[in-house]
C-alpha cells in the first residue's frame, strides 16, 4: 500500500469489482480512453487485472478519511513493450481537486525510487487537454505521436535521472 497526503493506494482485489465497474461504464471517464466497456467484456479485463503478471501493478485509489472511491492507477507494460506505462482513472467527482497530481507523484516517486525503473512513458488521446495538461506538470516530454485506437494519441516519457518528486 502506497500512501499520499489524501490518499490510500491499494492493491487491486475480487472486492473492488463494482468500483472499478463505475470507470469503465462511465461515459466520461472513457470519453478517451475508447468509449465505456461492455459488460462481459469489463469482466473479461477484469479477471485479467486481478491475475496480472509481476510487472504489473494495479492500485485502487481511495481518499484516506472516507475511504470513498477516486480511481484506478497502474503501472504495466506499455503497448512498446519496452517501456512501463504510467495509467490513471478517476472518478469525475475528483476532477480538479489535485488529488491525480498527488496520486501520480507518489507512482512515480515508487516507479523510481523502489522499483528502480530507469524510465516511464504516459499515453494519452491529444484532445484529453487535462491529461496532457498533468502530465506536462510532471515534467515529461513528449517522445512519439502514434495513430492508435481509431485517434492521435501522445505518448509522454520522463526518466529517473530528470525526476525530482516535483
Amino acid at each position: 500500500m502506497l500512501k499520499t497526503e489524501r490518499c490510500l493506494l491499494i492493491g487491486l482485489k475480487p472486492k473492488d469489482f463494482d468500483d472499478i465497474k463505475k470507470l469503465y461504464c462511465n461515459e466520461e471517464v472513457r470519453k478517451f480512453l475508447g468509449g465505456i466497456r461492455k459488460e462481459e467484456d469489463f469482466q473479461a479485463g477484469f479477471s485479467k487485472m486481478l491475475q496480472s503478471s509481476s510487472d504489473t501493478i494495479y492500485l485502487t485509489v481511495k481518499e484516506k478519511q472516507s475511504h470513498k472511491f477516486v480511481g484506478l492507477v497502474s503501472l504495466d507494460p506499455h503497448h512498446d513493450k519496452e517501456s512501463i506505462e504510467l495509467s490513471y482513472q478517476f472518478m469525475p467527482e475528483w476532477w480538479g481537486t489535485g488529488y491525480a497530481y498527488e496520486v501520480l507523484k507518489e507512482l512515480l516517486d515508487f516507479a523510481f525510487f523502489q522499483l528502480n525503473l530507469t524510465k516511464v512513458v504516459a499515453e494519452t488521446q491529444s484532445a484529453n487537454v487535462a491529461s496532457c495538461k498533468l502530465l506536462k506538470k510532471f515534467d515529461m516530454e513528449v517522445c512519439e505521436t502514434v495513430s492508435r485506437f481509431g485517434t492521435e494519441q501522445v505518448i509522454y516519457s520522463i526518466e529517473r535521472r530528470k525526476w525530482n518528486g516535483r
